[in-house]
């Protein structure tokens, strides 16, 4: 698309539907919990019995509060609830209760680090939310379980959302992806949302125009609606960005609409003519009182706040030495922040512990994406096995082993205990905080540091590897390092590599 990138300007805002966590509905008493028998949940609320009136959950409220604060923005003390007015067979009132005019979260941003891209370096932006409010879910229509007819499930109806609504300020599907990609860590880091995409917690609406460039007035937006994944996201943007130029680009003229992405073509198609707020008719909900958010309302939520991720990236850095890169990586999630600072307090020195779960843990839980963030390795056994790396009693090498066999005979016990480390907690095996002892001592994987033992076996690999002597002596450095090879696998790989380097360079130069 480098002929559009040169003439063109795609202008992107994203609406995304957050579902809250919490154990009833918005409006009711009724179960959030996903996956229940169809109709099972709802409630007389849910399918809007003649008299029900709406009580308005609590805890969504201060979901919403949580959420304001984490983005800097302005928690107005008054906002209200509206009737969206549609109709839709999976939507039984008539309406939607939502907020409009005032909503409970206002005008705040979000710094998003835009990855690098084929011709362009990676770079950093402030992206401004207009507004976040809270609302009702509807229910969903199921087609063709039976044949030619199509079923009602009100189960999510009423379910709570938070509805977060940016300015128009993204200019190409990367900034758009890394956008939502920050916006799924942030609800998860401040536990408002499971970020569960799959079952519709974190679905996003991509509003998409072109205009030329250089020019200030914004092109007709097309919205794609219910976006459930990245991968899926940057595809639609790329697309709906290309047609919409090829359109314009043929004389053609854009028309507002709703569209669907489909995964299988890799192509937008227009679902309806997209409607404006003086469609939905919105007015003040007469059964719902205004929503007053006191200082001490906010005051109380924020001492319950944790460390945002920001925050946590600057202290890793001046508390523990890390770099940016590495500070940045580990914050990328609440769950992988937590275990590593549970592992450093656990005895572990920092950055090594940075480099494990970084590394060797990230890359076992992501081939694993069952345990989700539940590592089965606790932070003190991740410790007990870095501490016999720094005391010399095995070599890094041999702590892979170590970390292999730990995990595999995780895999095959089915005893499990859960142990409390982050807020959410998390699944650890029960074989005690020395579990890298016991596999070092059972197995015979100590590290040999005696100097006499090590100085025999670097005799015999001399012996055997005149040529590789001679090349050394012949200035052929990468012959040394054969040598130490040839070494190491003469111990078995339990040889202490700094003595082997030290005996060994001190008999090629007698």
């Amino acid at each position: 698309m480098e002929w559009a990138k040169n003439n063109w300007e795609v202008v992107i805002g994203l609406e995304t539907h957050t579902q809250l966590k919490t154990n009833t509905k918005i409006f009711s008493g009724a179960s959030t919990q996903y996956g229940a028998e169809p109709n099972t949940q709802a409630c007389e609320v849910s399918i809007a019995l003649p008299g029900v009136l709406p009580v308005l959950n609590k805890q969504a409220v201060e979901c919403a509060i949580k959420f304001g604060l984490a983005i800097n923005a302005a928690i107005p003390s008054r906002s209200v609830f509206s009737r969206k007015n549609y109709f839709y067979p999976d939507l039984p009132k008539g309406y939607q209760i939502s907020q409009f005019e005032l909503p409970v979260v206002g005008k705040g941003n979000v710094t998003i680090q835009v990855p690098a891209g084929k011709n362009t370096a990676a770079y950093e932006k402030t992206i401004h939310i207009t507004r976040a409010h809270l609302e009702e879910d509807a229910g969903k229509s199921s087609h063709g379980v039976v044949e030619g007819m199509s079923g009602i499930d009100l189960n999510r109806a009423g379910t709570p959302l938070l509805e977060i609504v940016t300015e128009p300020d993204m200019r190409s599907a990367a900034e758009a992806v890394a956008y939502a990609k920050k916006l799924h860590e942030l609800v998860q880091w401040i536990d408002i949302c499971d970020g569960n995409m799959q079952e519709g917690s974190f679905r996003c609406d991509v509003n998409v125009s072109v205009r030329p460039k250089g020019t200030e007035k914004l092109g007709t937006r097309r919205e794609i609606k219910n976006l459930n994944s990245f991968k899926f996201m940057q595809q639609a943007i790329e697309y709906e960005t290309r047609w919409q130029i090829e359109t314009l680009e043929d004389g053609g003229t854009i028309q507002q609409a709703t569209v669907l992405f489909n995964p299988d073509t890799g192509e937008t198609r227009a679902m309806r003519s997209k409607e404006e707020a003086n469609d939905y008719r919105y007015f003040p909900d007469p059964d719902l009182l205004p929503l007053e958010v006191t200082a001490a309302d906010t005051t109380r939520v924020q001492a319950a706040m944790p460390e945002l991720p920001e925050a946590m990236k600057s202290r890793f850095v001046v508390e523990y030495g890390l770099s940016s890169y590495d500070a940045a990586t580990l914050t990328t999630s609440r769950g992988m922040a937590d275990y590593f600072v549970a592992t450093v307090n656990a005895g572990a020195e920092a950055k090594p512990a940075a480099n494990w779960v970084m590394g060797d843990i990230a890359s076992y839980m992501n081939k694993n994406t069952e345990l989700l963030s539940s590592p089965p390795i606790s932070p003190a056994q991740l410790a007990n096995l870095l501490k016999r790396i720094t005391d010399g009693t095995i070599s890094g090498k041999i702590a892979k082993e170590v970390l292999n066999e730990m995990l595999l005979k995780v895999g095959a016990s089915t005893a499990s205990v859960r142990e409390t480390v982050t807020g959410e907690g998390a699944f650890y095996n029960d074989f005690g905080d020395n579990f890298a002892d016991n596999i070092i001592e059972a197995k015979g994987l100590k590290q040999v540091s005696d100097s006499g033992a090590i100085e025999a076996i670097i005799d015999e690999v001399l012996a055997v590897n005149q040529v590789m002597v001679e090349e050394y002596k012949a200035g052929k450095e990468k012959a040394f390092n054969a040598l130490v090879g040839q070494a190491m696998k003469a111990s078995k790989g339990k040889a202490n590599p700094a003595q082997v380097n030290e005996i060994l360079k001190k008999k090629l130069t007698e």
